[in-house]
């Protein structure tokens, strides 16, 4: 397989584009020549011309800052989860939160939503929340560079946990709503889970969720379930379920 790229732009094939600075700067690390082979997509599986499948490309051009290909054949591949998963979660400090999103991505995630609760050690707002979700942005392009995916997973903004079930209390009804709890008498996930359908999972930062917090996802439509008796850190639970829902 050639080396991936995303290009945030129209795609049409037997056309000639100049590639974003961040894929251009990439295929100039890599040192491709005029001539060489590469594959591009620009999905957000939003309608859009290409934007569920990938193209073949050609470098034509290899400049200083400039790097121009030639677009070749359009292949509407999916290589997209069988259901929608999104990850509502507490941040994990440090480069944790960077691992989660670039695993969840290669894993199949939708979207992901950081959340801000009271054991939160990660706290953002303004200039740093904007270059961190920036940052995470290009964490998950170059996962579904490397693993295969046509379509981004959507990273929004970090948000104050009590504001995001506000906002979305309304949205209970489309999805089902599990939460990850390891309060006793919790059932195990396998047991809650249906063959089809979108889910939402709420997991909590280190030290997990506030029994008044977990109190009021409940009361927004969150059922509890447990992955079983270990602890997991709050960077490994998400991706577990991942993992078992992907099996």
């Amino acid at each position: 397989m050639s080396a991936r790229f995303y290009a945030d732009l129209a795609l049409v094939p037997g056309s000639t584009v100049s590639l974003p600075e961040q894929a251009a700067r990439h295929v100039q690390v890599l040192r491709l020549q005029p001539g060489d082979a590469l594959t591009l997509f620009n999905g957000q599986g939003d309608g859009r011309p290409g934007s569920e499948g990938e193209f073949e490309a050609t470098v034509e051009h290899m400049g200083r800052s400039e790097v121009r290909v030639t677009v070749g054949a359009y292949s509407a591949t999916a290589r997209e989860a069988g259901r929608a998963i999104h990850l509502v979660l507490g941040m994990p400090a440090n480069e944790r939160m960077d691992w989660l999103v670039e695993k969840a991505s290669e894993l199949g995630v939708a979207s992901i939503q950081p959340l801000m609760s009271e054991r939160s050690v990660l706290r953002l707002k303004g200039e740093r929340a904007d270059k961190k979700l920036a940052h995470w942005r290009g964490v998950a392009i170059a996962a579904c560079e490397q693993c295969g995916r046509n379509r981004l997973p959507l990273i929004h903004e970090a948000s104050g946990l009590a504001e995001w079930l506000k906002s979305n209390s309304d949205a209970a009804a489309a999805d089902t709503r599990l939460l990850l709890s390891l309060q006793p008498g919790t059932r195990p996930l396998a047991e809650a889970v249906a063959p089809t359908g979108a889910l939402t999972f709420l997991s909590g930062p280190e030290g997990g969720l506030s029994p008044a917090e977990e109190a009021a996802a409940i009361a927004c439509g969150f059922r509890p379930v447990t992955l079983g008796p270990r602890i997991l850190r709050a960077e490994t639970a998400p991706l577990a379920v991942l993992a078992i829902l992907s099996a």
